[in-house]
């Protein structure tokens, strides 16, 4: 178990319970764990590490390394506001601390962007709702329904009662995947054979609050920020779930693919443009991912991730740490 939601006014982990009385706690078998996830994290962004860390394995400090740096942070999707942002902030650093050692470069460039990438650092506050209400988009190929399934499964590992809606009427076989989700987790799904979207989604609040739910996720139609009929579908689902209880959805999650680069960037700014998001989750960030784009959210639209993912299995879905992901990106 891992610690990703705050309930009860405190982050729900081992330490956060333990009496200061308690004797040493014994080395938790969490930790391969948390040692294995980093391992598969700095694997995934092996592709933007290679390109940066090569840069400080010389002894000179001038232009050509700025330039050089300029040019792998670019690459690595992190946007000409980001790069600059951080370029001129490291050349200020070099310059006031007179420093002469190109690790030490590395270790501010380290601080700097631990710096930037720290506001998308979150937790879910679970403790303000009953139900907690979160309404999640996505293009299709985001990973939005498994990630969901995945959600469901760690939500319950701190006891709350969980319900999904299946509101993905777009895709063929989308209910059917949600609904697989619901039975391998033990979670009930409420769905329609060929109901509307929004019909769904309020027959799944209205569920919730009956039941005593602890969390209503609602899975909706993967669209493109370009489809807009579907872009107003999604703000109509919006509406109807706040008819059904007035102050839902609490939570407005878009699931990005890290793969994506910069297009993610232009994902995040429409989906925010048009329902008001309050949180990223971003999949995928075992393969080909450059991981730059956080830095680019970051500066131009600092919507919070919640959840980052580099596989497949269920703990493959992890909180983001601005720290850890920052060390997996410099390697």
């Amino acid at each position: 178990m891992f610690s990703f939601l705050k309930k009860k006014s405190h982050t729900l982990n081992e330490s956060a319970v333990q009496p200061a009385s308690a004797a040493p706690t014994p080395v938790s078998s969490e930790a391969p764990t948390k040692k294995t996830w980093l391992a598969k994290l700095r694997s995934g962004l092996s592709r933007t590490s290679s390109g940066i860390s090569s840069l400080f394995t010389g002894t000179r400090i001038d232009d050509q390394l700025y330039d050089e740096l300029e040019s792998a942070l670019l690459m690595a999707d992190a946007g000409v506001d980001a790069t600059r942002e951080l370029l001129e902030a490291l050349k200020k650093r070099v310059r006031a601390d007179a420093i002469t050692d190109v690790q030490q470069v590395k270790a501010v460039l380290r601080e700097l962007m631990i710096t930037l990438l720290l506001p998308l650092e979150k937790s879910m506050i679970m403790d303000q709702h009953q139900p907690l209400v979160a309404m999640i988009a996505g293009v299709n190929g985001a990973g939005k329904t498994t990630t969901i399934g995945k959600l469901a499964k760690h939500l319950q590992t701190h006891d709350l009662k969980v319900l999904l809606a299946a509101g993905d009427t777009f895709r063929a076989a989308a209910r059917e995947q949600l609904t697989a989700w619901g039975e391998r987790n033990q979670v009930a799904v409420i769905s329609q054979e060929s109901g509307d979207p929004a019909a769904v989604a309020f027959d799944a609040v209205q569920a919730g609050r009956a039941r005593g739910i602890d969390v209503v996720m609602i899975d909706t139609a993967g669209r493109l920020p370009t489809q807009l009929h579907l872009m107003d579908e999604l703000k109509k689902i919006k509406r109807v779930i706040t008819k059904s209880m007035d102050t839902a959805p609490h939570e407005v999650l878009l699931v990005i693919d890290g793969n994506t680069g910069q297009n993610a960037l232009a994902q995040v700014k429409a989906f925010d443009d048009a329902i008001g998001l309050t949180g990223l989750i971003v999949t995928k960030l075992d393969g080909t991912a450059k991981g730059g784009v956080l830095a680019a959210i970051a500066r131009i639209r600092p919507v919070p991730v919640y959840f980052i993912g580099v596989g497949e299995a269920i703990d493959d879905l992890q909180p983001f740490v601005a720290s850890d992901f920052v060390d997996a990106v410099l390697g």
